[in-house]
């Protein structure tokens, strides 16, 4: 590797190294609203952080969900939320990692891997059986970051909704 390699690996992990992730708790609401939000605008939805904040609060009141914050000092920059389960044929606890959101100027930095490794943990923690998530066929980059982590692609199943 040539020294100028190294120097950039050398900042990358830097970076990493900067970036505190952590469950989230309800004091942090301001803070992920606003993730949450570009995360549903990302997706192609209208901007509402009215809506998307009553949505997340109804979710912590509820203990519906587990979030988890990433920060840069103290900015946030990425959020992953949760949401539990069970499986039957399993008889175990399972969660689906139904959200995951980096800000585009820190994305393949490490913060959504630092994301998925404290959800990972978390479920771990609490003897879940597995995690689950989908992603767009299109999506390649999460695609290939899912894969990266050992996730495993599902080709034994189809899976249908019913918009109601």
């Amino acid at each position: 590797m040539t020294q100028t390699s190294n120097k950039v690996l050398s900042s990358e992990q830097s970076f990493v190294n900067d970036i505190q992730v952590r469950q989230a708790v309800l004091s942090d609401l301001e803070s992920i609203t606003s993730l949450f939000d570009a995360y549903r605008q990302f997706y192609g939805r209208s901007t509402d952080i009215a809506g998307a904040k009553a949505f997340l609060l109804e979710r912590f009141n509820h203990g519906e969900s587990a979030l988890f914050i990433a920060f840069l000092g103290t900015d946030p920059v990425g959020f992953t939320q949760l949401y539990p389960s069970f499986s039957s044929v399993s008889l175990a606890r399972i969660f689906i990692l139904n959200d995951l959101f980096v800000s585009p100027d820190v994305r393949k930095k490490g913060v959504a891997k630092k994301l998925m490794q404290a959800a990972a943990n978390f479920a771990k923690s609490l003897g879940a059986a597995r995690m689950s998530l989908s992603t767009s066929v299109s999506n390649l980059s999460a695609q290939a970051l899912y894969e990266s982590m050992d996730w495993e692609k599902d080709d034994q199943f189809y899976h249908y909704q019913l918009p109601l």
